[in-house]
């Protein structure tokens, strides 16, 4: 489980330097570790240069299977630890927020403030604090939210993303070749693919096939294992789409549309805790939107 871990870390960044910066190990720890991985699955999951690291075929599709698996044990890990412990920081999130979003970035927040316990709970259930006890709660609207505190964490830009496989295969350039393509859906998506379509011009188009899903995750791995193109808010996929895992298929810029606000019904002083809290993801978003605005320059859109 070490060099899985490992192998993960180091995939996402597509960087030995980098995993061992995040994990607090040597260079060498993490080479080593990977390469008993691939011994022990008989596969070489990188392919490695004196000046480039890149992911196989195999590795890329290990890391598809175990990512989610690595989520999950996370989540029931957190949940598993709150059952037996005291009080402590309560924090509510979406399903597919926390997983591919906040999980990932918690560790910096442990290592900065080990003295906080977090303890993190799923919900898209419009929030109540008396009802639900928890502290503070991320949700994703068009407006902040009635009745409590609401402090933007990050904007929502939605594009189009699929597995690469999907380019040559039945092919997409324009959005017209979406007529070939089973489309991605889930129910609290912000923006359907009709809307996208006209938005494009292309209110035409007939998709292959439309698959739905309950949760934003599912639809994601969906196209992770590519089933299909969906419409995702672009910060949940971009360390996706910059180890090559996911594409943007469509020289398309981005639409905008809510924006993720971090909520709490009052911080008195002894709750610093909800206030470093709130501090960090705040700053954790506004680096995230720096990221993405580079990203987006790169493609010559407007960020």
């Amino acid at each position: 489980m070490n060099a899985v871990r490992m192998f993960e870390v180091a995939a996402r960044h597509v960087n030995f330097t980098k995993a061992a910066e995040e994990l607090h190990v040597t260079h060498g720890a993490v080479s080593r570790q990977v390469a008993l991985l691939e011994a022990w699955l008989g596969v070489p999951l990188f392919l490695r240069s004196a000046s480039q690291l890149a992911l196989t075929d195999a590795g890329r599709d290990y890391l598809e299977q175990i990512t989610m698996g690595l989520d999950l044990i996370a989540v029931a890990s957190m949940q598993a630890r709150q059952q037996s412990a005291g009080a402590g920081l309560r924090v509510n999130a979406p399903p597919t927020f926390m997983m591919r979003w906040l999980i990932p970035r918690l560790s910096r927040f442990q290592r900065a403030r080990p003295e906080i316990d977090v303890r993190l709970t799923t919900s898209i259930a419009p929030v109540n604090f008396q009802d639900h006890g928890y502290d503070l709660a991320i949700r994703t609207d068009y407006a902040p939210l009635l009745h409590c505190c609401s402090i933007p964490v990050m904007s929502e830009v939605v594009v189009p993303v699929c597995h690469a496989d999907l380019l040559e295969w039945p092919g997409l350039a324009q959005p017209e070749d979406l007529a070939r393509h089973t489309l991605l859906s889930y129910a609290t998506e912000s923006y359907s693919w009709s809307e996208w379509l006209h938005g494009v011009g292309c209110g035409h188009v007939r998709p292959v096939n439309i698959l739905s899903f309950e949760q934003m995750y599912f639809s994601l791995q969906a196209t992770m294992e590519g089933l299909g193109v969906m419409l995702v808010p672009l910060f949940l996929v971009l360390d996706d789409i910059i180890a090559g895992r996911l594409v943007v298929p469509l020289d398309i810029p981005p639409v905008k549309r809510r924006t993720y606000y971090v909520s709490y019904p009052n911080l008195p002083a002894e709750r610093r805790a909800a206030r470093a809290f709130r501090d960090w993801l705040v700053s954790e978003g506004a680096d995230a939107e720096r990221s993405l605005a580079a990203w987006m320059r790169s493609r010559g859109w407007s960020a």
